[in-house]
């Protein structure tokens, strides 16, 4: 077997795995996410706790949970005897992730676990392990091999355990009714946070960037306000300042082997009549879809009353890390 084949047998192992990890889903798992929501609901936390590869698991499951709006602390096997169980609070609730379920560091912790008003929510692939035999509720994760050709690199087992909680954390996210805008409200740095949060105003070319000209002015008006505004577009306004239309590089090289004399013709004649705008107050990942539906690259922004405040140029939207 040649090495691509040998990765699709580790995948296929790990798929089959999941599979029987999501036929065998049952109550416990509603119990398991009734527990985290309450938790949460009562200001309490999520302590998550495992040792090796589960502690990585662990740490990842954490990080998920916490970036989704439910806190969640690692708290750390080896010291947690040692002050690290300040962490825990009453009304928390334990989230432990061993396979064997008999690993002895977490072992060694139940009992001081047991002194707080605590509920313990156990992964293991032994349900009948001294951790599921303590715990409120049992997820089982066991395999039936790892991917590994000896079967011993946990793999399958690991694989199973962050899908786990990766469910109880998505599950979770449902019925918190936890939004695409909460996310963003973790996440301000990111993609989904810049899109999210910035409005069209944030992002719109303004003032002295943009080119403003009446609609009675001729096209070498235009290409000269064009050129000192370094503009692609320029914005035809009546006297009263609302939108007429629209004038870019691009008409004017499009009309000018048919038209040279266009120059000395009103901007009026050959501009776009009612161009596309969007509300200077929609989210800036609005512009997008604007952009991609009408096929444009400028996009006019108006407020309330239709008058223009700015333009977005697609080519600023690579900059500002829209795209």
């Amino acid at each position: 077997m040649d090495s691509l084949g040998r990765a699709r047998r580790v995948l296929s192992i790990e798929i089959d795995e999941l599979r029987l990890l999501s036929d065998r889903l049952d109550e416990g798992f509603t119990c398991a996410v009734k527990l985290l929501r309450e938790a949460i609901e009562r200001r309490g936390k999520i302590i998550v706790l495992g040792v090796g590869k589960s502690g990585h698991i662990g740490e990842k499951i954490a990080a998920t949970l916490t970036s989704t709006g439910a806190p969640a602390v690692v708290l750390n096997s080896l010291n947690a005897l040692h002050g690290d169980l300040g962490v825990v609070s009453d009304g928390d609730v334990i989230l432990t992730l061993s396979y064997s379920g008999e690993t002895e560091e977490l072992i060694r912790i139940l009992p001081a676990l047991a002194r707080f008003n605590v509920r313990q929510i156990a992964l293991t692939g032994n349900t009948s392990s001294t951790l599921a035999r303590t715990s409120d509720v049992v997820l089982d994760a066991s395999v039936t091999q790892e991917a590994c050709p000896h079967n011993l690199a946990p793999t399958s087992s690991t694989t199973v355990m962050l899908a786990l909680g990766d469910a109880l954390a998505m599950v979770l996210l449902e019925e918190r009714g936890f939004t695409r805008e909460d996310f963003a409200r973790f996440h301000p740095g990111g993609q989904l946070g810049r899109t999210l949060l910035l409005r069209v105003r944030d992002i719109m070319r303004s003032g002295d960037q943009v080119a403003i000209v009446q609609s009675s002015a001729p096209v070498i008006k235009v290409l000269e306000e064009l050129t000192a505004k370094r503009a692609g577009a320029a914005l035809i306004v009546n006297e009263e300042g609302r939108m007429e239309g629209i004038f870019t590089h691009g008409d004017f090289a499009r009309r000018f082997p048919s038209d040279p004399a266009i120059g000395g013709r009103c901007v009026a004649e050959v501009m776009t009549a009612n161009p596309v705008t969007i509300n200077a107050d929609k989210l800036a990942g609005e512009v997008l879809i604007v952009l991609e539906q009408h096929l444009i690259d400028d996009l006019v922004v108006t407020d309330a009353e239709g008058k223009p405040l700015g333009v977005v140029d697609s080519q600023d939207l690579s900059r500002l890390k829209l795209l």
